[in-house]
């Protein structure tokens, strides 16, 4: 019997050895010598696929936020935008706040494929992360605010999100208990308006960021951070995944606008992105380039959230993202015009598989927050 078990023991340990083997898309007398390069500096890693026009952007740890001098840090004010935040009392039907959207628990987003708003009204797009949202020049997918103020301005007013007129937003708030004392404290009186509500959402969200990750660990020189898989995956990131070309820097993500050919152009989920900002026909069908910090806890994926998860994500990056538009739309003057960077890459599922363990080494579970205790409204905590 306990032959049996040892015998049985063996059996299991060499398929396991020999599955780990088989899961590398290369010999395997030459997996150490990549994950020896990857464990020394990161000036002596094998250079990125870069496509034509693309700079390299090297991959880092965040940087400190930088809080803009219109609108300083302070305790106080960070204090009050979170409560702000949580509120459902700036929307104009007392029922939805800026966290019902941006939900704590579920990667600062909503986990729907599009949010609900006012009255119930299906919004046009997947709710993006305000996770390290600090740190882009643009916010929303069309890049139509410039700044977090901006970006709680926009979503306050907006008829599918809060629907609440900007000269209103403070009436449902100004004669309650303790916001004219937190109003008086970040801005010096005790006046209550859209700009000043704006200010303080865009503090609190300033300091909503991503978690030191293993990765980060292993850039600061803990090269024991990411397991070989990981470090594999990395490579491929950098290298055949070509994903370098637009999620780089230290948001591993270029903040830019691309065409990745999910417009839906001639289909009831048509959505032509930028276009519906700028009004060029060059942007139609382009949209942001989200971080992929933490990017595990933060689907569903893509502007229209359809993709519930990162396998699909990077199997359609694989096939160079096929456009799936109907015929009719041939001729249409707004037909996109998919990203020069974009082209099937014919990885084999070992690599894709490493880059799924790479995502995973990128990807810290979220700050836990509560909500606040809001001035004037009891709380109930059964």
């Amino acid at each position: 019997m306990r032959s049996s078990l040892l015998i049985g023991l063996v059996v299991v340990v060499l398929g396991v050895f020999f599955y780990q083997m088989s899961s590398w898309p290369i010999q395997a007398d030459a997996v150490p010598a990549i994950i020896r390069t990857y464990k020394g500096p990161q000036g002596g890693w094998p250079a990125p696929h870069l496509s034509e026009d693309v700079s390299h952007r090297p991959l880092a740890p965040l940087p400190d936020v930088e809080y803009p001098a219109n609108n300083p840090y302070s305790e106080t004010k960070e204090d009050l935008g979170k409560k702000l935040f949580f509120d459902p009392r700036l929307s104009s039907s007392g029922t939805l706040a800026c966290a019902s959207c941006h939900d704590p628990d579920l990667g600062w987003s909503d986990g729907r494929r599009r949010s609900f708003g006012h009255a119930r009204r299906e919004g046009q797009r997947n709710s993006m992360t305000v996770l390290n949202a600090a740190y882009y020049d643009h916010l929303f997918w069309d890049g139509r605010a410039e700044d977090l103020e901006e970006q709680a301005m926009t979503a306050i007013a907006g008829p599918r999100e809060m629907n609440q007129g900007l000269d209103l937003v403070g009436e449902g708030i100004r004669d309650l208990p303790d916001y004219p004392r937190l109003f008086q404290q970040s801005f010096g009186d005790s006046t209550i308006n859209a700009q000043r509500i704006a200010k303080a959402i865009a503090t609190f969200e300033r300091g909503i960021t991503s978690r030191r990750s293993d990765f980060d660990r292993f850039l600061q020189g803990n090269r024991d951070a990411m397991t070989d898989r990981q470090i594999y995956g990395l490579h491929v990131f950098r290298t055949t995944g070509q994903c370098m070309n637009c999620h780089n820097g230290a948001l591993l993500s270029d903040d830019k606008f691309h065409n990745l050919g999910q417009s839906h152009l001639g289909r009831p989920s048509e959505d032509l992105g930028r276009f519906l900002v700028t009004g060029d026909t060059s942007d139609v069908g382009k949209f942001r380039t989200p971080s992929l910090r933490d990017v595990t806890y933060t689907g569903p994926y893509l502007h229209h959230g359809l993709i519930f998860n990162l396998r699909e994500v990077i199997d359609m990056y694989d096939r160079g993202m096929p456009q799936v538009i109907p015929k009719k739309e041939a001729g249409n003057p707004l037909y996109p015009e998919t990203s020069p960077l974009l082209e099937p890459l014919d990885l084999s599922e070992r690599e894709i598989e490493a880059l799924l363990d790479f995502l995973e080494a990128i990807s810290t579970r979220p700050r836990r927050m509560s909500a606040p205790e809001l001035p004037g409204m009891e709380r109930n905590d059964a």
